[in-house]
């Protein structure tokens, strides 16, 4: 396993197509913050601090120090990084679009955002967002708008959904790990329901789904979540947490072995992403990485650098001092990047796992349908 993504990266370098010609004309996502590429600053302008320090050189909308692996996927296909929707200013849906925002669940938050800390965008309202584009782009296909993409590119494009963390991890501290089981069963069939609409109303044939990653050796919620010594891996993450993660994406990965046998001209690919994180983090030094569970910007120090009230970037006066959470100088060196998201090193090592395949199930050659760019 520790010398894992080396392999992969090799496969990736290794299976060049030279006549294949890429089947996908565009990206269109469904996420968190995982991969909100914009979204969310756009609805809700404010995001201070060092957020893009390493490739945008200024915050670009996401919730890192650069690039996401929706970024990586999207420069591997030839396409431009997805637009957020919600950005009225520059964005172009040419080649698809991200309807991520941060802090997005599958299923409608209960009460409102500001109460929650819950966004406003469930997957469900990503959804109707899609079907938007699509009928703005019927209308104007005969004015031949550069900024729209053609409305056939909706059957031919790639689908990915990156959202369902924020469905667990926002309930735990209230109901526990049993409380949330209760409703996985839900956030797993929604996204089952979403593919199906698609695949029923806008004729989409191709999806990747990701599944959760380990949150357990997250920083913010081994600073932040119960539990006791006993309940820490070798590694320092909650053993417990990350059982219930990995229930959950059994389940999912089920479901949607399910849901194939109702769509026989779909492909549906279940992304275990989650192994490629939990070795990220139990090895980062067998990777070319120095620290697992200690997030590069935050405060307090300690084996976390995490503290709840003083996120990324922010200030605040706590007995008397002013205390701010400040960015590491070398991110390249961290998986975590806040203590709750991934560096861009952690998500180019992830994103070189999914471009070769090994973490599809079922197989998908899609360095055979595509003839895969460097992401640099």
């Amino acid at each position: 396993m520790r010398t894992f993504l080396l392999i992969l990266l090799l496969s990736c370098l290794a299976v060049p197509v030279a006549e294949a010609k890429c089947a996908f004309p565009a990206i269109f996502n469904f996420g968190d913050s995982n991969s909100d590429t914009g979204g969310f600053w756009a609805a809700f302008p404010a995001q201070p601090g060092p957020f893009g320090m390493t490739y945008f050189k200024a915050p670009a909308g996401r919730a890192s120090d650069g690039r996401l692996v929706i970024d990586f996927l999207a420069s591997a296909l030839g396409l431009p990084f997805l637009s957020p929707y919600l950005k009225s200013i520059g964005s172009n849906f040419r080649h698809g679009a991200n309807f991520a925002t941060l802090a997005s669940t599958v299923l409608l938050p209960n009460t409102s955002l500001f109460v929650t800390g819950i966004s406003p965008f469930s997957l469900g309202i990503q959804l109707n967002q899609m079907k938007d584009l699509r009928t703005q782009s019927i209308r104007a296909a005969s004015t031949r708008n550069e900024q729209l993409p053609p409305s056939s590119v909706f059957s031919e494009a790639l689908y990915t959904f990156d959202i369902g963390q924020n469905d667990f991890t926002s309930q735990l501290a209230l109901l526990g790990i049993a409380g949330v089981k209760q409703f996985l069963l839900q956030v797993a069939s929604q996204i089952a329901w979403s593919i199906k609409e698609i695949y029923e109303t806008v004729g989409g044939r191709t999806f990747m789904v990701f599944n959760l990653a380990p949150i357990g050796c997250y920083p913010s919620f081994l600073s932040q979540l119960p539990h006791n010594s006993s309940d820490l891996d070798v590694y320092g993450c909650i053993t417990s947490y990350n059982n219930a993660v990995a229930d959950y994406n059994d389940l999912l990965n089920d479901t949607l072995q399910y849901v194939r046998s109702s769509m026989p001209a779909a492909t549906i690919v279940f992304v275990d992403t989650h192994s490629v994180k939990l070795e990220l983090f139990r090895n980062p030094r067998s990777h070319g990485l120095l620290h697992g569970i200690r997030a590069c910007c935050g405060s307090g120090g300690g084996a976390y650098n995490f503290d709840t009230r003083v996120l990324c970037g922010n200030s605040k006066v706590i007995d008397g001092k002013t205390v701010t959470a400040t960015a590491c100088g070398n991110p390249e060196n961290y998986v975590s990047w806040d203590g709750i998201h991934a560096t861009e090193a952690a998500n180019k090592r992830v994103a070189w796992s999914v471009l070769s395949g090994a973490y599809f199930y079922p197989r998908f050659p899609l360095s055979q349908l595509c003839d895969l760019q460097p992401i640099g």
